[in-house]
């Protein structure tokens, strides 16, 4: 599942700020989740049920940013959880995207986490390569 080297997914940004690309199940499963904007297929059941994404959609916006309520509980509440376990601010991914564009944030993603032993993916939340399981810090 190495991360692809000229072509970057741009529909693996959930509207939350998420890089679906190194979510846990997107790296170790040999069907992995479209992502959080496309099919519900082969998503964990927390992603299935997201309020956030349900939220956007009734609202007709692509991101959560877009939204004059921004940044709501709900996000609040992802970023306090995400900043605590894993060490990332899924409302700095978003300010970024808002400024840069959606291809720098992925090429600077790719970067991040992309394995320096094989060129696998790095979970983000478990900080392992998806092909040579390698643990990061």
């Amino acid at each position: 599942m190495k991360m692809p080297t000229e072509n970057i997914d741009t529909s693996m940004f959930a509207p939350c700020g998420m890089n679906c690309k190194v979510c846990y199940k997107h790296c170790y499963h040999k069907k992995p989740c479209a992502g959080c904007l496309n099919s519900d297929m082969g998503k964990p059941e927390h992603c299935r049920k997201c309020k956030i994404k349900d939220c956007v959609k009734d609202k007709k916006l692509s991101y959560c940013y877009e939204c004059l309520d921004y940044p709501c509980k709900l996000i609040k509440n992802l970023e306090k959880s995400y900043n605590k376990r894993y060490q990332a601010s899924l409302m700095e991914n978003s300010a970024f995207v808002k400024e840069d564009g959606l291809d720098k944030f992925m090429e600077q993603q790719k970067i991040i986490y992309s394995c320096y032993k094989c060129g696998g993916i790095i979970s983000i939340h478990d900080r392992e390569c998806s092909e040579c399981q390698e643990k990061m810090k």
